[in-house]
This record gives structure tokens, sequence and C-alpha cells, in this order.
């Protein structure tokens, strides 16, 4: 008896062992990029967009703890925004930094935290991989192998749980893993405990009170879910989905389906009082999920009812999933016609992940199987590798097998959930992450076969029952099985995650200098960065002090303006502040960023700026940040969102052929005037600063311009991030005989040592007026304390006469008058 202890006991740490071993790999891969995250002693770099708005959230929270930031004034200038995600994410995190650091952590400590945290869990997740492995097969070699699986898999998964990568992502996939792991115990354990309605009637609780606790756990881990990304009725859809279609497999086989409403109830009701006490979800608010939770609430029991009704009538078990789809077809007709809130809910389910327009410009929300806007499978094998399609195999076998003989309810379960994720995967790629588990899991099903035809359950019986390892015992299949699995299920994983994890994303060093420099070098807002702002009344917007202003850069970069730079921006990644159209070319194109950028002057660029705004008197922003891939690639991204690309490119014949080559009406746009021409000849907008020069495709569109356009652009790249200001312009006014073509000029030089002449022209109807945006006697206290600047005072020449003229930074700001 205690060497069968013994044993068990051995073979458990073995298991614990490889369970752990997992974890570690898991947490070096994602922590190989350290020297790219801490980059300076000062300056730690998160990956991404997202990760950036964590930390501003986190920080806040730390700074008026345990308060959430509700409403945040600090962006989507001049709205504000409520608080867009979930809170549990940033809440945990804050709570464990704040007792880390005795409720006065350092920024170091905050950063340190923030920064190993998404790797600490991507790592986690092997632990609720192996189990829901091992509970869905009844088997742990294949929980051991799907831990193993899970801990290389490359691509999103690993994308967005590498160090620094500090987003809630990583929370869903490990959430979502959990809530299915619950789950598939507790259906084992019904199913091993079998209780009906009937049961509880009569309190013979026994077999209930042995499954009510995995119950339990299923809801509240869907409650941790729900509340840590604003999506999270998603997955309450899928354990909806699955439920109902048990209750069918479960009626068609002449088993109880009280189980199944009992435990829909209690996931779902747990759910629901953790939504109703959450006091906001974020971004898709609280509507939805209440909705969804209630529908199943009250739907579970119906379908039961059903069932027991057909039963109790002995009515052909056919009927069933016939009457089901007659009622909810009924159901979506009269929710149509009588409830249009209910029908609405229905609409926005069905179409949860559905993108169009400048939308399919978000690279996460972009289809799977699409690279470069054509199918391509490229993306299916950068995300899983073999995986992927060893996966596949998994579910085609699980499936004949479901159809041949009865299926257990975990196995249809894995299914299920397995054919969702691939459906929201498909629409949007962002999913590949949470499919990552479902492909380790499949494919550590798959590979345990492989290992077990090939002979080593035998072998390892035969171990077990001698107690000793005979070398002789080992054949040829044994080894080959091996290989095939280090080969062709790990290696390909393993050699692709090394790779990617080589590097985190993030801002690269040009943008860090830019924020860095808006932060020292331009006025405060007159808001406190770290304030708990009051959420405006509804209908009401937040009044902002009359010193503040927003920054408008393509929506990107929103999150680096406002966490590195701490200045508001006008977009952000949230889209807010994007402007344009969203369904169709003939609504009204709103103002924002893309109507900004895409503008095809400089009064209809400025009358966007300030139409941003909802004070007449004021503009929607100050500063201008751009850089060259808005200039150059992601040009098409903002247009995109206006729905109207046409003939910003045009085909043009070449030595190398037709060839597509940026336009007129590119060249026109306020992008091209500001990046590509450096706001030359531009009456309220001027360059103040421009970060270091980086290799890009900027002297590309400068050549074709040249070629086309008879231009004489300088053929060099230029700064990659460049800061222009909007300003009213001092307006110099004089004398020119009439029909005298009249210049006004002046060079600049940057702050990187790069010089461009800066002029306007005109014909003198006997006067003359240029409204000019450089002051050439530098800057002012309390101002913009630029490093662009005029090299001396502007030149007026027409004829023979030439004129000087100094103008002062007040004479531009206030726009003064000043006679020559």
């Amino acid at each position: 008896m205690a060497d069968e202890t013994n044993k068990k006991l051995r073979n458990s740490l073995l298991y614990f062992a490889g369970i752990f071993l997992a974890f570690l790999i898991a947490l070096y891969i994602r922590t190989i990029p350290d020297a790219s995250v801490f980059i300076s002693a000062d300056f730690v770099r998160f990956g991404g967009n997202d990760p950036w708005y964590h930390l501003r959230n986190v920080e806040n929270i730390l700074h008026n703890f345990p308060q959430m930031l509700w409403f945040d004034a600090y962006t989507n200038y001049p709205y504000g925004t409520e608080q867009i995600f979930a809170p549990l994410f940033d809440m945990t995190l804050a709570t464990i930094i704040w007792i880390l650091g005795f409720g006065s952590p350092s920024q170091d400590l905050i950063n340190t935290v923030c920064v190993y945290y998404p790797a600490f869990l991507g790592a986690l997740l092997v632990i609720p991989t192996y189990f829901t492995a091992k509970w869905v097969f009844d088997d742990r070699k294949i929980g051991l192998l799907a831990a193993i699986l899970i801990a290389i898999a490359p691509g999103q998964f690993l994308s967005r749980s590498m160090m620094g990568f500090n987003d809630h992502h990583i929370s869903e996939t490990l959430l979502s893993t959990i809530t299915a792991m619950f789950l598939i115990m507790a259906l084992k354990t019904s199913r091993k405990n079998v209780f009906s309605f009937e049961d509880i009637k009569n309190r013979d609780l026994t077999s209930f009170k042995r499954t009510l606790p995995y119950f339990v756990l299923t809801g509240l881990g869907l409650s941790a879910y729900m509340t840590a990304w604003t999506g999270g009725v998603f997955f309450a859809f899928i354990i909806g989905v699955y439920i109902a279609i048990q209750h069918i497999l479960d009626h068609m086989n002449n088993r109880s389906t009280d189980h199944l409403a009992v435990a829909g109830i209690v996931v779902f009701a747990i759910a629901l009082v953790a939504v109703l006490i959450t006091p906001q979800l974020g971004g898709y608010g609280k509507s939805l999920p209440i909705k969804g939770l209630l529908a199943g609430i009250f739907a579970f029991p119906i379908l039961t009812g059903l069932s027991l009704t057909f039963k109790k009538r002995d009515l052909n078990k056919y009927y069933y999933p016939g009457s089901i789809l007659l009622l909810s077809i009924m159901g979506i007709l009269m929710a149509k016609l009588l409830l249009p809130s209910v029908y609405s809910l229905i609409i926005r389910v069905s179409s949860f992940f559905l993108t169009s327009g400048g939308a399919l410009t978000i690279a996460e929300a972009s289809p799977l199987l699409s690279s470069g806007g054509q199918f391509s499978l490229a993306p299916f094998w950068g995300n899983f590798t073999t995986l992927g399609y060893i996966s596949l195999i998994a579910i085609i076998y699980l499936g004949y097998e479901a159809f041949k003989k009865n299926n257990t309810p975990e196995r249809t379960f894995l299914l299920v959930w397995t054919f969702m994720i691939i459906w929201a995967m498909l629409q949007q790629n962002r999913f590949a992450y949470y499919y990552s588990v479902n492909a380790a899991i499949l494919s550590a099903f798959v590979g345990i076969k492989i290992l077990e035809l090939a002979g080593w359950t035998d072998l390892l019986e035969d171990i077990k029952l001698k107690d000793k390892f005979d070398i002789k015992n080992i054949k040829i299949w044994h080894i080959l099985s091996v290989l095939v699995i280090l080969l062709v299920f790990m290696y390909p994983s393993y050699s692709a995650s090394m790779q990617q994890s080589q590097y985190t994303g993030g801002p690269n060093g040009y943008w860090i200098e830019a924020t860095t420099w808006l932060n020292s070098n331009t006025p405060d807002p007159g808001l406190d960065y770290y304030e708990s702002y009051e959420v405006p009344a509804e209908g009401e917007s937040y009044q902002y002090p009359d010193t503040a202003y927003g920054v408008m850069s393509w929506w990107d970069y929103g999150h680096w303006i406002e966490v590195i730079g701490h200045r508001i921006p006008n977009a952000n990644p949230f889209q807010q502040g994007v402007g344009g159209r969203r369904n169709s070319i003939e609504e009204e194109n709103k103002p924002g960023a893309a109507t900004f950028f895409t503008a095809q002057s400089e009064e209809e660029a400025t009358a966007v700026l300030e139409a941003v705004h909802p004070d007449p008197e004021k503009a929607g922003a100050r500063y201008i940040v751009s850089d060259v891939e808005m200039a150059t690639g992601k040009f098409y991204a903002m247009a995109a969102w206006t729905l109207d690309t046409a003939d910003y490119y045009i085909p043009v014949q070449t030595d190398q052929g037709m060839q597509t080559v940026p336009g007129p009406r590119y060249y026109n746009s306020m992008e091209s005037r500001l990046h590509i021409f450096d706001a030359r000849g531009l009456k309220q907008y001027r360059m103040v600063h421009e970060s270091p020069v980086g290799n890009s495709a900027e002297t590309g569109y400068k050549n074709v311009y040249n070629a086309l356009f008879q231009g004489n652009l300088a053929l060099e790249n230029t700064g990659y991030v460049k800061i222009f200001e909007y300003v009213e312009g001092a307006q110099i006014v004089g004398e020119a005989p009439e029909g005298e073509d009249v210049t006004i000029s002046v060079t600049v030089l940057t702050n990187i040592g790069r010089t461009f002449v800066y002029s306007q022209s005109t014909v003198s109807d006997g006067t003359y007026s240029f409204t000019v945006p450089y002051s050439t006697l530098g800057p002012i206290e309390g101002e913009t304390q630029f490093d662009t600047m005029p090299v001396g005072p502007y030149k007026i020449i027409y004829g023979n006469v030439v004129e000087e003229v100094d103008v002062s930074e007040r004479d531009v700001l206030d726009g003064n008058v000043i006679e020559v």
C-alpha cells in the first residue's frame, strides 16, 4: 500500500515538474527582450498602443487609490472620454503594485511590475491549459503536452503576453481558459452525479452539492472575464450556444437536461451580479452583457422545460430541435416588430466582430486570412505553425467520433468552444491569441495518439509493472514517434517564438524623442495629469480650462502623446476623434484626424481643425504631429476612414511597366503639405521641431513629385516625426506698384541642422498682405520653446526692392498687423 502511494506521488511529482518547467520556459521566452524595454534609466518602453493606456490607468489609480479613472479628460480633446477598458485588469494590477509598494509605490516599481505582469500571466496559462486538456480527455499526458505546447506557442498569443505588452488581451485568454476549465469539470461532475429539478424539489441534494461548487467556480471565472474585457459577453455567448446544443444532444439521446438549465442559471446569475455591481464596463457598456446574461437565464429553463414536455407527451424526439429553431425564428421576428431593443441586441451579437470601411485598417481587426487585402494562409502559419493544421485534423477526428458514437459533454464543449473561436478569429485576427489554447489542446490530443500508436502506452505500463527501465525494449517506432513530436509539434513553434520574442514593438526612438520634447517645450494645458476627473453630467461636456488645447495626430499615436508627452490628443487608439465616415460616402465627412490630414487645402484643413471644437472661438488643436509613416504607407488608412480613397494614387507608365504612384490629390493633402513640403508657404502652420532622420519611403515620394510635377524637392529623408504649431499668424502689409509680383521668404533652420526656404507670393493691387507663422525673434516665456526657426528676418522682394522685416512671437500668436 505504501509502495503504491509512493509510486503515485512520484508520478504526480513528474507531472508537477513538467508543468513547472513549461511555466519557466514560457516565462523565459517572454522576458528575452528586456534591453529593448528598459532602454534607459529614465525610460521604459511598453509595447504597442493600448499598453500605454493601461499604464495611464494604473498610475491614476495609484495616485487616487482605490478610485478607478472612470473619466479621462486627457484624451479625445475637447470632449474627453469615459473609461474604455473594463476595470478588473487595471484594478488588479494597481492593487498588486500598491501592496508591493506599501501604499506608496515608486515609479520604478510601477514600471517594473507593469512590464513583467503580462509575461507572468502568459506563463501562468500553462496551468489551466493542462487541467482543461486533462479533464476533457481524462489523460494527464495530453494535459502535460498541451501545457508544453502553449508555453512555446508563437504568434499573437506570444506577442500579447511579452514583457512590456501590458494589455488586457492575455488576461482574456487566461480567464476564458480558467472558465472553460471549471465548466468542463462541472460537466464531468454532473455527468457522474446526475440530479434533476425533482431531486432539488424533494431536497435530495447529494448529487447537486457535489456539482454546485464547479458551477459557482465557472460563474466566478466568467465574472472575472466579463469585468476584465468590455466585450466579455463573447464567452458567455459561447457557453450559451454550447448549453443549447447540449440540450439538443441530451434530449435526442434520452438524457436529462435539468443539470444544464441549473448550470446555465447559476453561471450566468453570478456573472450578472458581477456586471451589475461594476460601475462601468468600458467601451461596449453594460447594456449588452446584462441583456445577454438575462436572455440566457430565461432561455435555459425554457429549453429544459420543452425537453420535459416532449418526453412527458412522448413526442418524436426530432421535433425538439425543430421546435427550438422555430421558436428562435419567431422570437427574432416578434422582437423586430414589437421589441426593437431586443432585436438590436440580436443583431449586435450576430455581427459582434464584423468590421468595414476604415475599421478594416486597424491591424488587429482585419480578417485572419488576409494579407495586403488578399487571401493568404501566411498569418495562419505565423500564429500557429504546424499546430494550426494539426488542430484541424483533431477537429475532424473528434467531429467524426461525435457522429459515430455518443460524445461526452466535455468534448462537445471543446468542439463548440473551438468553432466559436475560429468564427471570431476569421473575422478579426486578434482572436488568434484565443485559438492558441485550443490549438495546443487539440494538437496534444493528436500527439499522444501518435505516441500510443507507436506503443508507448504498453512500454510505460511494462516499466511500471517491472519498476525498472530496459533500453532493449525501445523500438524504432518509439524513437520515430518522439522525433515527430519534437520536430513536427514542438520545433516549428519554438523556433518561431524565439524569433518573434527578440522585439517588443512600441514607440521607436523618434517618437520617444518627439513626445518627450512635446512634454518639455510646450505650454502646460492647465489640467492635472493625475487628477480623478469628475464625470460630466448626462448631456453635458467636460469643462476644460482656457489654457487647454489639443494635439492633432493620427489615432495610432494618441496614447503616446498622452502618456509620454503628457499632452491631450484629439484622436486616440480607441478610434475617437478620427472623424470621417463609417458606412456610406453619402454621410457627412465629420471633422477629425482623417478629414484634417486628407483636406485638400490649408483653408479646408483649418476649417476642420476649428470644427473639431464646439466653441467657434476655439480651435480643436494647437499642435499637429506627423510622422513619415502617415505621409507614406499610413496615408491610405487615413483616407479609408473617409470612405473616399479615389485618385490619391494614380497609374503611371514607367520603364518598369505600369506603376501606381502618388497623384495630385495626395500632394494637395494637408498631410503632404506638412510632412513632405515642411509646411512651406502655409499661413498658419509652422514647424517647431523635428526628430532625427530615419530611413523611409520619403525620398521616393519626393522623386515622384519632382518627375511628374516639375518639382525641385531635395531628395533627402527629413525628420521622422515633425511637430507643427497652428497659430494666428502675423499679418505683414505694405505697398507696391500695382501688378508687381511680391514675394516674402525666409530661410528656416531646423533643430537637426537642416534648412529649407519658407516663401509666399502674391500680385500687388497697390498693396500686398501676407500672413506668416514664423517668429524671427525666437520663443518667449510661457509659450512654445521652438528650436526650429528662421535664421534671419523675412525678405520682401518686388522689382528691385528688397525689404527686411522682423516678426516677434507675440505678433505671430496674437495675429498682429505689421506695416512695412
